[in-house]
């Protein structure tokens, strides 16, 4: 892999790296390099089972530099006026959608994405960038009363130092974004550790952000292979010029991390796993009710962290209700996410698909009835519905992440709020009843981080405050809040008189 191509200004040129153009490497210092190993990997494509591009599989040294390029870099970075870095997140933004059918072609790839899918993330990601320079400006601190006459007491936001942000594949340039945006926009340096899954479509995130005119070492790019991840993430974790990490995957592996990064006293904001319900009650508009639950649960194949994973529906109108969702989930076309009019694609990968038939077959031997789908070629799984479900089924309590709902019936609001907090997940939920009042309440009392009435468990804007309780992690993605998360708080004071000390 030749790393010496320059452009007019000297650098290194991006288009070799850019996807469809060869193979990925790491992004250190502002210089595309292989491994120091030379080593690659490569993931194979959900659609064909077949390996795609090879991509650098980095070691604990290649993650050790990209810190270190990181660390290097954060001093100017941090103190560059927040007008520059509003105008090279603008740019930036700029350039992903111009690159829209390129990244989304890779999304497809790579995940099995369908094109509206792909298309989507690059918009919302372009949007997030816009929003995150906008927030460039937002390091504001207040001035604070004292008690010593003649001193200016402050309380200042300023940034932490280098960022580790690990983004999963599911939603890769929205998260991959999301994790690298806020924390530039406040001052800080990061580096990117790209799924194994996704790493072309990370690959593009690096090169918009450095064509945009990062300066180099303020963003870095890893990939690996995924035998050696774990000890990837512990380098990037543990390392000393880490000061804070954000990771959005399962549980299982956010778990590691904050343990990892506690014993380190790091900071962490985690976005993890999900069981999200959506409870239909008596009065609530069924025709309304199933459109959102469909698009919830089989949306990219129900591989999202907000798909909605359960429904938890009153007794009086479940029937009516499961034959509303049964029709439309059989209505859905699944097939190859390349033809046009596909809806529904394969699986990420033959792991991912096993996970979801023992679930379903663990429920059909415990009772649960299949009331649509079941049926699946390859890694394409059709919707599935399961009706009867209860909690001595497996798939009552584990993350499916698979395009299969289950429905459990409750007797009321007070049994359905029961049967919905039942989980140790608590990311999204959503709530439908025609009385908005009623509505409320009973979304009130949900164990969530996000809550929606009469609206899809999968929904997310901009300017709301991102991320879960429970099993589904904590901290919050998103506009004004991501402040907390990617600021220190300080305490300054100017002593402008003379003070006296009793000794």
């Amino acid at each position: 892999m030749d790393t010496d191509n320059s452009t007019s200004q000297g650098r290194p040129a991006t288009e070799a790296r850019e996807p469809g153009c060869g193979p990925q490497g790491l992004l250190i210092g502002g210089q595309w390099r292989d491994a120091e190993s030379g080593r690659t990997t490569r993931t194979l494509s959900p659609i064909t089972e077949e390996p795609l591009e090879p991509v650098a599989a980095a070691s604990r040294a290649d993650a050790a530099a990209a810190v270190a390029a990181a660390q290097a870099a954060f001093e100017t970075w941090s103190q560059t006026a927040p007008a520059e870095r509003r105008a090279i997140l603008l740019r930036a933004a700029d350039l992903l959608e111009e690159r829209t059918p390129r990244i989304a072609d890779t999304m497809t790839e790579e995940n099995g994405a369908v094109a509206a899918w792909g298309h989507f993330n690059v918009r919302l990601a372009a949007g997030i960038m816009r929003e995150a320079a906008a927030q460039a400006y937002g390091l504001i601190g207040e001035v604070l009363p004292s008690d010593v006459p003649g001193l200016l007491s402050m309380g200042v936001r300023q940034p932490v130092g280098v960022v580790v942000g690990i983004a999963p594949w599911n939603a890769p340039v929205i998260l991959g974004v999301r994790a690298v945006v806020w924390a530039l926009a406040y001052g800080n340096t990061v580096v990117l550790k790209a799924s194994e899954e996704s790493p072309r479509t990370h690959g593009a995130i690096a090169t918009v952000l450095r064509d945009a005119g990062v300066p180099d070492g303020v963003v870095n790019l890893v990939t690996n292979a995924p035998e050696d991840a774990a000890e990837i993430v512990e380098e990037l974790v543990v390392h000393p010029a880490v000061r804070a990490v954000n990771f959005t995957g399962s549980t299982r592996v956010g778990r590691i991390i904050a343990e990892k990064a506690a014993t380190h006293f790091k900071r962490t904001l985690l976005e993890l796993g999900g069981k999200a319900p959506l409870i239909v009650l008596d009065d609530a508009d069924l025709d309304a009710a199933a459109a959102a639950a469909s698009f919830g649960a089989f949306m990219y194949q129900g591989q999202i962290c907000m798909s909605t994973e359960r429904i938890v529906v009153d007794r009086s109108v479940a029937e009516a209700f499961n034959e509303r969702l049964a029709a439309r989930a059989k209505a859905l076309v699944t097939g190859d996410p390349r033809k046009p009019g596909t809806q529904v694609g394969p699986m990420i990968n033959r792991s991912a698909f096993e996970h979801l038939r023992a679930l379903l077959d663990d429920a059909v031997e415990r009772g649960a009835r299949i009331a649509a789908g079941g049926g699946f070629d390859g890694l394409v799984h059709e919707p599935t519905v399961v009706t009867d479900v209860t909690p001595e089924m497996r798939l009552y309590h584990e993350e499916s992440f698979g395009p299969a709902v289950s429905v459990v019936v409750a007797d009321g609001p007070d049994d359905a709020v029961r049967i919905a907090n039942d989980t140790s997940y608590g990311l999204s939920s959503a709530v439908f009843g025609k009385d908005e009042s009623r509505a409320m309440s009973v979304a009130k009392r949900l164990r969530t981080g996000i809550a929606h009435v009469n609206g899809a468990t999968v929904h997310d804007e901009l300017m709301m405050p991102f991320g879960g309780v429970g099993d589904s992690g904590w901290g919050r993605f998103g506009a004004r809040v991501a402040l907390h998360e990617f600021t220190d708080l300080r305490s300054i004071t100017v002593s402008q008189q003379p003070r006296h000390y009793p000794i």
